[in-house]
């Protein structure tokens, strides 16, 4: 379990976009000064099964970025995860629906991970599953284009604490 006020990246499986999008954020976070650096991100997934391997595809992706999420096992999510987190981040509207239906209490900060970004368009990141590599990478930019944001936000909330 991690340490209470860890990060929540969450999806369907947890094997492709919110590992991909955890170790994105973690790499960004290591480069902030401290309270953030210290922030842990993990991620799981609404129906993960426990132990699975990361796509080879989402492996590959953030490879092309220096980022190695290899050795990344699926998990699902929990309360505990969810009472703990600082924030929850899902990649899609669904998943926050999922979240608060079945949450006991649903997590006070509950966003989609390009929820903060200024402008306007899609803010959901979808499923790459089964597609190419280049599927993959277009998800792990559109996930890269919302990490500025996303630690504008953080910012505000360690501010708070």
């Amino acid at each position: 379990m991690p340490p209470p006020g860890h990060i929540l990246v969450v999806c369907t499986a947890n094997i492709c976009r919110s590992p991909m999008a955890a170790g994105l954020l973690q790499h960004a976070l290591a480069a902030q000064p401290e309270p953030l650096r210290s922030l842990q991100v993990v991620s799981a997934g609404l129906a993960a099964r426990a132990g699975e391997r990361v796509s080879e595809n989402s492996i590959l992706a953030l490879k092309k970025t220096g980022i190695d999420i290899a050795g990344h096992r699926s998990q699902p999510v929990t309360q505990a995860l969810l009472d703990n987190a600082l924030v929850v981040l899902c990649m899609t509207e669904s998943h926050r629906q999922m979240i608060e239906l079945q949450a006991s209490p649903p997590p006070a900060r509950l966003h989609l991970f390009r929820e903060f970004m200024p402008q306007t368009g899609d803010k959901e990141i979808p499923d790459p599953y089964g597609g190419p590599l280049r599927v993959y990478e277009i998800s792990r930019d559109e996930m890269v284009d919302a990490i500025p944001s996303l630690i504008a936000y953080l910012k505000t909330l360690v501010a708070a604490e």
